[in-house]
């Protein structure tokens, strides 16, 4: 049967270990939940019908909707913590900091190691702390407040890693390995960026995790042949489909001299006037503007046209109070077709899943609300 436990209170890698010694299923929940919506979590859980072999419960809600509750043997993590082991730093890694949620994946992979005898987690960065795996974000706070002196290495997922903040760590001597994964995926693809004396094929770009096979079908959809693929869902059903030994969640990619490159997924693609425009590829571009530290897309509803393509910002600190919309709106122009240019501005810190993605369905909210900061149109 699944367990649930509080991601909030001490002892909880014990209290995980005592789970799993009983031959139950854990899952986390997350503190911050209110009390009403815990309570159905937890009655979703109790009353699931779990196939055997399943080892453990995790929760996924990707960049919009309500968690799902995630099914997982235990061979589908533990067949990856070898290699995992090594993009921590090897052998002598003795911590990992797990800054993200215990109730996140991310975080409970970390947890499910440690009790397999990998690293010894702690929820925040210390002096002792010799590896990371995080968000970004967690990274960036990470380097800001002060670099510990034995963290040489960061295993980064959750969203978008900018090449900027990669610079920042390894000119800090911090060795970082980005990926990409799902819940129900596990890992995909990682990238280890480029190093002097690295071979072509060493050069940076995301490639297929070790004991991952990746194909492109119809439409840019990207599928897995993997060994991390889980069970299924617990309760309602969520995106992933699979095809014999092959699975998808149904994000798009391409790959492009064997590197994999990301589209987004079908579901977020933003249907304007006769166009079709996938925010990644926005995104990307207003990454690339001085100023803009992130930035999120997505389509605004209005009628006869489908939707208005809108962008949130999260700029600099040093952009100041005022940021130049002017300057920033001229630069995204020159770098992308017409119909991709967004036609309403916001800023504000984009809001987040307890995994570090970004979350479309709370910008779309706020900004219906009036919560969010208007630069213009």
């Amino acid at each position: 049967m699944i367990v649930s436990l509080d991601g909030g209170l001490p002892g909880l890698l014990e209290q995980l270990r005592e789970v799993r010694t009983a031959g139950n299923v854990p899952l986390v929940l997350d503190p911050r939940w209110s009390a009403e919506y815990r309570d159905s979590m937890v009655s979703a859980a109790a009353s699931a019908q779990i196939p055997e072999g399943t080892a453990w419960a995790t929760l996924t809600s990707g960049s919009s909707g309500s968690p799902r509750i995630v099914l997982r043997t235990a061979a589908s993590w533990r067949d990856s913590f070898a290699a995992v082991s090594e993009f921590l730093g090897g052998s002598g890694t003795e911590s990992v900091a797990l800054p993200a949620p215990a109730s996140s994946s991310l975080t409970l992979f970390s947890l499910a190691h440690a009790l397999d005898g990998g690293p010894t987690p702690h929820p925040h960065i210390t002096p002792e702390t010799d590896a990371l795996h995080g968000t970004p974000q967690a990274l960036c706070a990470a380097l800001e407040a002060g670099t510990p002196p034995r963290l040489r290495a960061a295993l980064i997922g959750g969203s978008h890693l900018d090449p900027a903040l990669r610079e920042r760590a390894e000119a800090a001597d911090i060795r970082v390995t980005a990926y990409y994964g799902a819940a129900e995926l596990s890992f995909v693809a990682y990238d280890d960026g480029a190093h002097p004396g690295a071979s072509p094929h060493e050069g940076p770009g995301l490639r297929a995790f070790p004991g991952v096979e990746v194909e492109i079908r119809e439409g840019n959809e990207l599928w897995v042949r993997s060994p991390y693929v889980a069970l299924g869902y617990a309760g309602s059903a969520g995106p992933l489909r699979r095809d014999g030994a092959w699975a998808t969640v149904g994000d798009r990619a391409e790959i492009i001299g064997g590197r994999i490159r990301l589209l987004g997924r079908a579901d977020d693609a933003i249907l304007s006037a006769s166009a079709t425009i996938v925010p990644e590829e926005v995104e990307a571009v207003l990454r690339s503007i001085p100023g803009v530290r992130d930035a999120i897309v997505f389509g605004l509803p209005r009628e006869r046209v489908g939707a208005l393509v809108a962008t949130m910002l999260e700029l600099e600190p040093e952009s100041g109070e005022t940021p130049e919309l002017a300057r920033i709106r001229e630069l995204a122009s020159a770098r992308l077709a017409t119909a991709h240019r967004p036609k309403r501005w916001f800023r504000g810190q984009i809001p987040r899943t307890a995994s570090g993605k970004p979350a479309r369905a709370e910008v779309l909210r706020s900004v219906l609300a009036g919560e969010a900061a208007h630069l213009g149109s």
